[in-house]
């Protein structure tokens, strides 16, 4: 069982204390290591995680190749279908970065949920942040090209880890955007001229975010400002 520490999940830091208290006692403080799989696509969900570092990938599983509709890290939540009473995820969720969090087993997650409406409530909120992903990297995957899709994603992985580096590979980022190889290596090639990025082998460094933002399309700034939007109404 986990010390009863302040959790760095921003959904749990969020609760009441009567809830939080509730919920805490059922937590179990687990690693998470590379490539872990946390849910995967038509199969029973053992375990929610509340996030504390790392960043997991939500992917569509496809019968060639998979392909990334959201992102998660610290302060986000896997398990999400259990809300609407459901027992399987549609989606494989695979840590891309290592990390950490407070796991939960589903039976005592969806036991919870019936005693803590601001949990309940929370966990709503933020699969509404993730339906918004999903929809507009689907737009963003089919209108645009990939140094700005490359930019975007780059973007988004650094709100959800914090620092300027993010380990990965080209075989990996041509994986989660759908993209060829190729494609990746000239669009890596790009940011760098223009100074925005600096790539290592296994390694990407953010250099100029205001850059990268200038890169990237307007899916980027859609999704911020509408997460944004929800924050002001949440409170």
């Amino acid at each position: 069982m986990a010390k009863l520490v302040p959790p760095s999940n921003g959904i749990l830091q969020e609760l009441p204390r009567k809830e939080f208290k509730r919920i805490f006692l059922k937590l179990e403080l687990v690693p998470l290591p590379l490539h872990a799989v946390l849910n995967e696509a038509a199969k029973p969900i053992a375990y929610c995680y509340f996030l504390g570092s790392g960043l997991a990938s939500i992917l569509m599983v496809g019968e060639r190749q998979d392909w990334e509709v959201g992102l998660t890290g610290a302060g986000g939540f896997v398990g999400l279908p259990l809300l609407a009473g459901l027992r399987s995820s549609a989606n494989r969720v695979i840590m891309q970065v290592a990390g950490s969090a407070f796991r939960i087993s589903a039976w005592n997650m969806t036991a919870t949920l019936a005693d803590c409406p601001v949990l309940r409530k929370r966990l709503g909120q933020f699969g509404q942040e993730v339906a918004l992903q999903s929809a507009q990297i689907a737009a963003c995957n089919r209108l645009h090209n990939a140094n700005q899709r490359l930019a975007r994603w780059l973007l988004m992985s650094q709100d959800r880890l914090g620092g300027d580096q993010v380990h990965l590979t080209q075989e990996f980022l041509a994986h989660m955007l759908g993209m060829r190889r190729a494609s990746v290596t000239v669009a890596l090639g790009y940011l760098q001229k223009a100074g925005h990025i600096a790539y290592f082998r296994g390694a990407v460094k953010i250099r100029n975010r205001s850059g990268l933002e200038a890169a990237t399309c307007e899916c980027y700034g859609s999704i911020t400002q509408q997460q944004k939007q929800w924050k002001k109404e949440s409170r």
